[in-house]
């Protein structure tokens, strides 16, 4: 049979009959691993075995078998960001938010605090300074600032402008309290957005070598306002109410919370992340040349009832609001805003319960440390107590 002749010729007999291959004119093309001759010696072919290992090829004597590189990983360094890993992040602020920095420097190893040299030309004007600049490439930089008051912003700008320049792999602009706009009404031609300008201005920081500059706000007063941003920044806007929610819990009396808002709008804001919360919605109305504070709807009989929203300047809604919660039963009564502004000393108006009772003081007032210039005039003052942003700082700072 054919099958058995095939089976029972030899290996040299089926060579002889194999068609030798066409032979092609030309040089032949060179090879980047020779191969080695059949007469090759036994050490040759071990040599090619080690030269060959690391590459991915490895020979075995009688031909090539493709492997997969005997390669290590790479560990992936914290400042690229992997999957798991902390960035490593410089961190740079402005003089008011030394504290601030230092705090959340402090909540994180992989933070490290640096300086910039705020000094001033006899002029007036910022004549600005950053150590080591050359030292920063390649890393992941921040930077705190605060816009307190119009005569600190255009030095910080600078300084925002610079670092994103400074061929870092990343850039994000921490400004906890987005200052403009908070009084604002566009109701007459000639009205001019302050909060539209400033958000431009942001929008036109250079981007840096990992794209776009990161903004990070607390509790913008106007939701609109973060349409005024271009698409050349990347905000996130994160918020206070966190720390407000862990605070109660440590009440004595966490049990019989109320939270009240001044408005609608303080309403519209936050009641989704209090809504576990009892809640009483306050409205203002006019009465000839007076606005009132009324109660919209909520029960405050027997409650300690906190008053919830973004920001204080005069504080005469709060306290408006404070004395109609009191007359209708309150218990207790004591505020939280994200950002305590009180211009000309306006939070002396806000004195401690003693005893007196609800219509005539708070139980507590808790502001965060947005503001420098406020914590540093109502610390170790009742009925002021600061909850700071540095742990939510510190975490935004990963994203």
């Amino acid at each position: 049979m054919a099958t058995a002749a095939s089976a029972s010729a030899s290996p040299a007999a089926l060579r002889a009959k194999t068609p030798a291959p066409t032979a092609h004119p030309g040089p032949k093309p060179s090879l980047a691993f020779p191969w080695p001759s059949p007469g090759a010696s036994a050490s040759a072919s071990g040599r090619l075995h080690a030269s060959l290992h690391l590459g991915g090829v490895r020979s075995n004597g009688t031909g090539l078998h493709v492997l997969h590189p005997d390669v290590t990983p790479l560990a992936v360094p914290k400042m690229a960001g992997g999957a798991g890993a902390q960035k490593s992040i410089l961190l740079y602020h402005c003089e008011e938010m030394g504290d601030l920095a230092r705090q959340v420097a402090a909540r994180n190893d992989d933070i490290e605090l640096c300086t910039i040299s705020w000094r001033k030309f006899p002029d007036g004007f910022p004549d600005l300074f950053i150590p080591n600049a050359q030292n920063i490439r390649g890393r992941h930089v921040a930077f705190l600032a605060s816009f307190s008051s119009p005569g600190v912003i255009f030095e910080q700008i600078s300084i925002i402008y610079n670092l994103p320049k400074l061929f870092i792999a990343s850039f994000t602009l921490i400004l906890p309290f987005f200052p403009t706009g908070t009084s604002e009404r566009m109701e007459d031609e000639g009205d001019v957005a302050t909060a539209f300008t400033l958000a431009r201005s942001l929008s036109h920081i250079p981007i840096s070598r990992g794209g776009p500059t990161s903004l990070v706000i607390f509790d913008i007063h106007a939701l609109q306002e973060r349409f005024y941003f271009g698409d050349s920044i990347l905000p996130c806007f994160e918020s206070g109410i966190p720390l407000l929610k862990s605070r109660l819990q440590e009440l004595p009396d966490s049990d019989n919370i109320a939270i009240a808002f001044p408005d609608d709008g303080a309403w519209k804001r936050f009641y989704k992340q209090l809504q576990h919360f009892p809640m009483i919605i306050c409205n203002k109305v006019r009465e000839g040349d007076q606005r009132i504070v009324r109660i919209k709807e909520g029960d405050a009989r027997g409650r300690h009832v906190v008053i919830v929203d973004d920001l204080v300047q005069s504080g005469g809604t709060l306290i408006e609001c404070q004395k109609v919660l009191a007359a209708h039963g309150a218990a207790k009564v004591s505020a939280y805003v994200t950002h305590g502004i009180f211009p000309n000393k306006s939070w002396e108006k806000f004195k401690p319960d003693n005893g007196e009772g609800p219509e005539h003081a708070l139980s507590h007032f808790w502001i965060t440390d947005s503001c420098p210039l406020t914590v540093e005039a109502v610390k170790d003052r009742r009925p002021f107590e600061i909850l700071s942003l540095a742990d939510s700082i510190a975490s935004a700072l990963q994203i």
